[in-house]
């Protein structure tokens, strides 16, 4: 048996073994290969909970909307409300752990009230190797990771993904629009939604891997590596667009994954 095979395996006979599980969705590959093998293995005892903020981009949501019909798995969009939490609005470098606090606030009772008996998140193997505040709220909460139990790590979850035609197989990671901003800079609804605006302008224009990073007036486009030279090719354009949003300078520079950033102290923009 593969090394893959043993992990699927164990990923099955784990997930076989609970009753039934509501799995934070987000609608991309990590949760959706879990929401994927949590339905094969528990049928209707299986759902999909995905939180849904000014944090959330409305294409994301409408993919992930989609995501989940072909899976044929049920999903609840549920209200988070961590703009309340000051916390959270003070972007100091645990943002992401009150996030998923309010996640967890929000999914845990509405679980229990629907009979799930257990919780589950995407964490993958992968994800162990770095600090992840939100994963340590997840912790605290008793919320599963089967695919990190399994030892599934990111080439398992795209591979899991193609060999079940899953319509996120080769869909790049993404984050969270607050990601966009830098440490100290104050959550609001004004700046998530220019950044949403921004992106959504980006992408209409084909560009599949980017963030914009709110630098006050400034924003920083970056891009996928293999899409830069078109966006210096196409600056007047790309410039225009983000203008639209609101920002009124631009500058743009390739993105680096987050993988590769990791040897960088403080920055824990996704």
């Amino acid at each position: 048996m593969s090394a893959y095979a043993e992990k699927l395996a164990r990923l099955e006979r784990a997930l076989g073994e609970l009753p039934s599980l509501a799995v934070a969705f987000s609608g991309g590959v990590d949760s959706g290969v879990l929401l994927h093998a949590a339905r094969a293995r528990l049928g209707a005892g299986a759902a999909g909970v995905i939180a849904d903020s000014p944090s959330l981009p409305r294409q994301e949501l409408a993919e992930a909307r989609a995501l989940a019909a072909q899976i044929g798995a049920r999903l609840v969009v549920l209200a988070t409300h961590e703009l309340d939490d000051p916390r959270y609005r003070a972007n100091s470098g645990d943002r992401c752990y009150h996030c998923k606090s309010a996640l967890f606030a929000a999914l845990l009772p509405w679980a229990r009230a629907q009979g799930f008996a257990h919780v589950a998140f995407g964490e993958i193997a992968d994800d162990l190797l770095d600090d992840r505040p939100g994963a340590r709220a997840a912790r605290e909460r008793g919320v599963r990771a089967p695919l990190a139990e399994a030892g599934f790590t990111k080439d398992d979850v795209r591979r899991y993904a193609r060999e079940h035609g899953l319509r996120v197989a080769d869909k790049p990671a993404s984050a969270c629009l607050a990601s966009r901003l830098p440490v100290g800079t104050a959550v609001t609804r004004e700046r998530l939604a220019r950044v949403e605006a921004a992106e959504s302008q980006l992408r209409r224009l084909g560009f599949r891997v980017l963030r914009v990073r709110d630098h006050g007036s400034l924003a920083r486009v970056e891009l996928g590596r293999d899409e830069l030279a078109r966006g210096q090719r196409e600056r007047a354009g790309l410039e225009a667009a983000v203008r639209a949003a609101g920002f009124s300078a631009v500058e743009v520079t390739a993105y680096v994954p987050p993988a590769e950033r990791a040897a960088a102290p403080g920055n824990p923009l996704g």
